[in-house]
């Protein structure tokens, strides 16, 4: 069952490759305008490192649907990052989100603990009204190769709803250039699910030929939610995201990760 209440494991050969938490806010402008010279100070011990970069944004249709549409052009926007000193953690920051990423993923306590004081310093420096939307993605590549899995088909560790054509006894998955599937769905709690799971290269195969299945969650909520709603939306989130994985994956695999139970 897609939903399903499973027993929480921390797997030591995990095919998770990033986290990402964005948090979406009303525009402020002083964040494109000028250096967040407080907010860096505030977390430098944590991420002591910082880039910038100028991201220009897609033309925006004003008056569409109208008898005078036009597109107009959008100002750029700074990105700001601010690293951690090992290169794993990274605190990106707009006018309209802040995000934290990692590419070592250990578990959720740990995950929320280091987004905890970026985001609070954040609120105290720039005040945000509401958050318009809080998001939590969750990006698995999963390696027959890394697992000691290459004599197994995707048959065998994936569950046929996420298969599509892969999941048919006369395809050869070796023939199959591309089979995807992309979902999105409503949940409880007003939040939203996005899924993508199929077959494909990391960075188009450029430094690891190798194909992984990838399973790719993005779970998200909607709405004008002020800071004390934040810390329970994400452990919505995050459990949703938990239960998408366990749900997608079969015994095979599930043993292959060497997984260890947590305490609830």
């Amino acid at each position: 069952m897609l939903f399903a209440e499973y027993q929480r494991y921390q797997y030591a050969r995990s095919p998770l490759i990033e986290v990402i938490c964005q948090l979406r806010f009303p525009t402020i402008l002083t964040i494109n305008s000028g250096e967040p010279a407080d907010f860096q100070e505030a977390i430098r011990q944590e991420f002591p490192r910082y880039a910038a970069r100028k991201e220009q944004l897609p033309p925006k249709v004003v008056g569409a649907g109208g008898p005078n549409a036009k597109v107009e052009p959008q100002s750029p926007i700074t990105n700001h990052s601010f690293i951690s000193a090992d290169g794993l953690w990274k605190i990106n920051l707009t006018k309209d989100f802040i995000a934290l990423s990692t590419l070592r993923y250990t578990n959720w306590e740990d995950f929320a603990l280091r987004l905890d004081k970026p985001l609070a310093q954040f609120i105290q420096v720039y005040q945000p009204a509401f958050f318009q939307r809080v998001g939590l993605r969750y990006l698995n590549a999963i390696s027959k190769k890394r697992l000691g899995l290459t004599d197994l088909l995707w048959d065998d560790l994936i569950r046929s709803p996420y298969l599509g054509i892969l999941g048919e006894p006369d395809v050869d998955e070796t023939k199959v250039g591309r089979s995807t599937l992309e979902t999105e769905l409503s949940l409880e709690d007003g939040a939203r699910m996005k899924i993508h799971a199929g077959p494909g290269l990391i960075n188009g195969g450029k430094q690891d030929p190798e194909p992984k299945f990838i399973l790719d969650g993005d779970f998200s909520r909607a709405g004008n939610l002020t800071a004390d709603k934040v810390p329970d939306t994400l452990e919505v989130l995050h459990r949703y995201a938990e239960r998408f994985f366990h749900g997608a994956i079969l015994p095979e695999l599930h043993e292959a990760m060497d997984p260890t139970p947590m305490e609830e």
